[in-house]
Parts: structure tokens; sequence; C-alpha cells
């Protein structure tokens, strides 16, 4: 999994720095996002499947009732890759608003 992280494969990520089930992931993703997120139980096991198939996590408990997940040290470099890749675009769209903003405030003038 060379590509970027869908914004659901980033969360659930972010999610999975300690270690928990589906529902407290589900939850935590909601918590994060201040409600501007939800993933639904079919949407999140698929993407923990496609997860634990590039080996960016790691089953750390699977019992009958619940199975507990954990990032792998290899999802934790596509987890810095990733924040870097959108801290980049998140200051590219910051420096052209800001410019934007400026200059439409010079053709006010």
């Amino acid at each position: 999994m060379d590509e970027p992280l869908t914004d659901s494969n980033y969360l659930i990520l972010l999610a999975l720095l300690e270690p928990k089930h589906g529902y407290a992931i589900m939850k935590q993703i909601t918590e994060i996002t201040e409600g501007r997120v939800s993933i639904g139980p079919a949407s999140m096991y698929t993407i923990l499947k496609k997860l634990l198939k590039s080996e960016f996590i790691a089953l750390e408990q699977d019992d009958d009732r619940k199975k507990v997940y954990l990032i792998t040290e290899s999802g934790i470099e596509k987890l810095e890759e990733e924040v870097e890749r959108r801290r980049l675009f998140y200051l590219a769209g910051e420096s052209l608003l800001s410019e934007r903003k400026g200059g439409a405030n010079e053709n006010r003038k």
C-alpha cells in the first residue's frame, strides 16, 4: 500500500495508537473529528481487513467476543508519512488562501 491513505484509513490508524476493539475505534474517530466523521461497522471492518493485510495493524487479542487491534511499526511509519503529506497540503492551502485574502483586500482599495 504505497498510495496515500484514505481519510478513513488515516483515522483508524490514529485511533489504533492505543489497542482498541471495533466499537472503541468508531467511537474515538467520532470524538477526534468532533462528530464530523463517523465510520460504520461494515466500512470499518473492510478497512481493518485491508490494514491487516498491509501489515499496518495487527490483532493484539482475538477471542470469541471481540478482536483488539493495534498499529504496527510499519503502520506508524505510514502514519508519520501521511501526517507530513497532509501537513504540506494544509500549509499550501493556508498560504494560498491567505494570499487570496490579501489580494482581495488590495483589489478593494
